[in-house]
């Protein structure tokens, strides 16, 4: 199985074949295990926990070692649509409403925005706080928050929808 990932500009290549992984072409040690809500990464001899939650058509919210990186593109298989339009899939899945989730079990520790305001892209929405760490999540493209499903102090579980952009 061969896959495409983009994140910040870069594009890698993931391939498993024979039990074995391979990133842009060059063997990797890997060992995974299922942990709760996440998983539990060796990746050689650094160890790493991560969270994977789909933000919307083409996007995924990848949370390392409590840290968010957005990938855009998500992951797609070589051959797959978006790899033969040259992007143009992606830019599809940026139309309609976008939903903002919860990565992971935790608790609004903060929610920055009202029903009715206008947002950038990039620009902080809401705050959950989970396993110690407060992880800010933001919008995924300029519009307008449409709806908000979060309350400050409320309990929310692994990809619950907190707000929506219009």
């Amino acid at each position: 199985m061969t896959f495409e990932l983009e994140t910040g500009g870069t594009t890698r290549h993931i391939e498993s074949r024979g039990g074995q992984l391979f990133l842009d072409g060059r063997q990797v040690d890997v060992d995974a295990a299922k942990a709760g809500h996440a998983w539990s990464i060796l990746l050689g001899r650094r160890s790493y926990e991560v969270s994977l939650v789909e933000r919307g058509p083409g996007e995924l919210i990848v949370h390392v070692n409590g840290r968010a990186v957005t990938v855009r593109g998500g992951l797609q298989r070589f051959g797959s649509r978006r790899a033969r339009t040259g992007g143009a899939a992606r830019d599809a899945g940026a139309q309609g409403p976008r939903r903002v989730v919860a990565p992971m079990p935790g608790r609004i520790a903060r929610v920055l925005v009202n029903v009715g305001d206008t947002v950038t892209e990039g620009q902080g929405l809401v705050v959950v706080e989970a396993m110690k760490m407060e992880n800010e999540l933001r919008s995924p493209r300029a519009g307008s928050v449409a709806e908000i499903r979060a309350a400050e102090g409320a309990l929310v579980e692994a990809n619950a929808i907190l707000i929506v952009i219009a």
